[in-house]
Parts: C-alpha cells; structure tokens; sequence
C-alpha cells in the first residue's frame, strides 16, 4: 500500500478528524469503529485497511503529534551551538506553531471534560524533551524539571483558555519575554 497515494492521504486525513470530532463529545473507549465510519464518511471495510481498531488509529494521531511536537522543541537548538535561554530568539521558538497545527488536538487536552491521560501523555513527552536537553535528571533535579514542564503546560492551557486567540509569534515573544526575566542577573 502506497501511503503517499491522495486517495490514502485524504481517507486517513478524513479518519483522524472525524476521530478528534468524536473525541470532543466522548471518551475513546466509547468510539465504536462504525460511529467513526460515519463520522468520517469512510465504509468499515477502508478503516479496516489501515487500522485494527480505534485505539490504533488514536496511536498514530498521538505519535505523529509527538514528533512534531519534539521537532517543534529543538528548533531553537538548530540555530546555535549552545542555548542561552535568556537570548533565545523567538523566531525559533516553533511550539507555538506545533499547538496551532494541532489546535483541535490541544482543545481536547486541556477541556475539563477529557481524559486525563491526553494530558499526562502530553506532560511526560515534554518532561522528556527537557531532561533529554538540559541533562537534569536524577532526583536531585526532578523538582526543577516538574516546574520548567509546568511552566510550558501553564503556557499552553492559559493561550487556551482564550480561544488561542493569540498569535504563535506573540506567545513566541511571550516567552522569550518570560526566558529574558528568569534567567537576568539578579541586581542589587
């Protein structure tokens, strides 16, 4: 199976939103392969195809996120040879951009209503991101991680909180912004 080919492309485009339509309305547990059918305009037969259950099609939306979201992560890394956090240029920060990508996504995270676990699938990712970057790990540096993971969910749930109304270049700038105050020298 070619998974280039467009009809491919736009059945599978056709299944992952018709699954995060779903997934606004009820738990993943509950969405049977015949309720996403429909959803998606997709006969059982074609999601058969490609996937064995929902849960299948689930962990390739999420690994797919996933790795946009950690590419999204590195980009300031690309642009120097080490990262000062107070000179970071928001221009590179691409975070934003990944939320924005994966807005409907990112509204299901964070709506009261949802599982708990797309939160926490979201925060260990993250987490991981920065203990890989930093090299704090270890329980002498698990409360510095938790509060820098924290930080960026905080970010995250506040810009939707309002409806991402905000650019990704102005929360770029926002926590460029917030980088520049933590990590100025302290004056006396």
């Amino acid at each position: 199976m070619n998974e280039n080919d467009l009809r491919i492309i736009k059945t599978k485009r056709a299944l992952h939103e018709g699954l995060l339509a779903l997934l606004k309305k009820q738990t993943l547990e509950s969405i049977s392969v015949s309720v996403l059918c429909r959803e998606a305009s997709v006969n059982r037969g074609t999601f058969y195809l490609h996937y064995n259950d929902v849960g299948a099609l689930f962990d390739e939306h999420l690994n797919s996120l996933l790795k946009d979201l950690e590419e999204s992560y590195y980009e300031p890394y690309r642009h120097v040879s080490e990262l000062n956090h107070s000179m970071i240029d928001p221009g590179t920060i691409r975070i934003f951009h990944h939320v924005k990508k994966y807005q409907p996504f990112y509204e299901i995270v964070f709506d009261k209503r949802s599982s708990i676990s797309y939160y926490y699938s979201l925060f260990e990712k993250i987490k991981a991101l920065i203990v890989e970057s930093t090299g704090l790990s270890g329980q002498s540096n698990a409360f510095i991680v938790a509060y820098q993971v924290n930080a960026i969910m905080g970010l995250l749930i506040q810009w939707n909180e309002e409806g991402f109304s905000q650019t990704p270049e102005h929360m770029s700038e926002q926590l460029s912004y917030i980088f520049r105050t933590m990590y100025q020298a302290p004056t006396h």
